[in-house]
């Protein structure tokens, strides 16, 4: 019998406690978890009954002596703490955002590359059932050859949501770090992984947050909004990330004789009317799936010119993990998959930090907001 694989995790949060059921799961032993704070990684550890905690990732490491490191903690922590990690042997499974620049990100995913450790990148909501529907659809020809591609979201999201992470570039913040990423992912999936070119637009709509004490997990940070908003002695944090963005991409298809067109569009703050969606269209039909993410159901625009819902077919079904929420069946999915490919066994391609790094660099690009045309001279 293989001897399980030891995990490290990075992370106390709503993520680390998901990364550790995950490579349970896929049957690793999770043997410590990492955090910043001294009680609230006890009591982490304690609850989950993983047998090491501590505040010190280098000792951590040396105490552990994991195969496998999780990191669970914002984007701005991931640089040195997966340095460290693969600098000593490690195989890394990274939350997205990989790091919080390109630059950052390319140097990360070339030490993994020269160290030969394995990586993970879990820009994981590839692995909707709907979005793997969709991929067996257009990989058959139902809807021909795809052509253009398109992803409307509106979150509606609670602007006095307290200040932290998610409202600072330098902490792995902003709306292209945390949804983009999931929705490149998403639509590459199905229609190809080659990105050929790229142009984009980002808002900062929020401005500033209130600043509030005791927030750790990020699921549960609308409980501290505080009651009065207009509280005079309320502190308060200036956003420096975008919270609205539209990007267009063209990306090159196995199955299509030119590049295919996508357009992301997303707005954090603002309200939806109608339902968010992602729409695959081709040149004989188009998959509408419901939800940012392709939660579903799927409707399919066939030969009699008419929407179709259709059923999730068996075969995905039966491959599911059995798990509760989508974000962590995500993590489960991936998680087995990183834990079969390091025990030797074969699967399918995986995201990794060469992936990571690239999309780290795309944001780097769509930030720069430089890609207008003043044509306020022309008559």
């Amino acid at each position: 019998m293989n001897t399980k694989l030891k995990v490290l995790i990075s992370g106390t949060g709503f993520a680390g406690q998901g990364h550790a059921d995950a490579f349970r799961a896929a049957g690793a032993d999770v043997v410590g978890i990492v955090g910043r704070t001294a009680s609230l990684v006890s009591e982490v550890a304690k609850k989950m009954g993983i047998p090491y905690s501590g505040t010190d990732w280098q000792q951590a490491l040396i105490d552990c002596q994991p195969d496998i490191v999780s990191i669970a903690t914002p984007g701005g922590a991931h640089y040195d703490t997966i340095t460290q990690a693969i600098e000593f042997g490690c195989h890394v499974f990274s939350d997205k955002p990989l790091t919080h620049s390109g630059e950052s990100a390319i140097t990360l995913y070339k030490l993994a590359e020269e160290k030969k450790v394995k990586t993970a990148f879990a820009s994981s909501f590839r692995y909707m059932p709907y979005i793997l529907q969709a991929k067996q659809l257009i990989a058959s020809g139902a809807i021909g050859e795809p052509l253009e591609v398109e992803c409307i979201s509106h979150f509606n999201l609670e602007r006095d949501i307290p200040f932290g992470w998610s409202h600072r570039k330098e902490d792995g913040g902003g709306r292209l770090n945390n949804n983009f990423t999931h929705m490149i992912s998403i639509v590459t999936s199905v229609i190809g992984e080659k990105i050929l070119s790229i142009i984009g637009e980002v808002r900062d709509d929020l401005v500033r947050a209130p600043i509030v004490e005791g927030v750790h997990n990020f699921k549960t940070r609308r409980d501290f909004i505080p009651k009065d908003i207009n509280d005079p002695s309320l502190k308060w944090g200036e956003s420096n990330v975008e919270w609205s963005y539209t990007v267009l991409a063209r990306l090159e298809s196995p199955i299509a004789t030119k590049p295919v067109s996508v357009l992301f569009k997303h707005g954090s703050l603002n309200p939806a009317f109608d339902d968010n969606h992602i729409v695959f269209y081709g040149s004989t039909g188009a998959i509408y799936i419901k939800g940012h993410y392709g939660m579903g159901p799927l409707y399919i625009y066939d030969e009699n010119k008419e929407w179709k819902e259709l059923p999730l077919p068996q075969d995905i079904a039966d491959n599911l993990p059995k798990i509760d929420g989508d974000t962590e069946r995500n993590w489960h999915y991936l998680a087995s998959e990183f834990v079969k490919d390091i025990n030797g066994e074969k699967v399918a391609p995986y995201q990794s930090f060469k992936d990571g790094s690239l999309y780290q660099q795309l944001i780097d690009l769509i930030r720069k907001n430089d890609n207008w045309t003043d044509v306020s001279h022309l008559q």
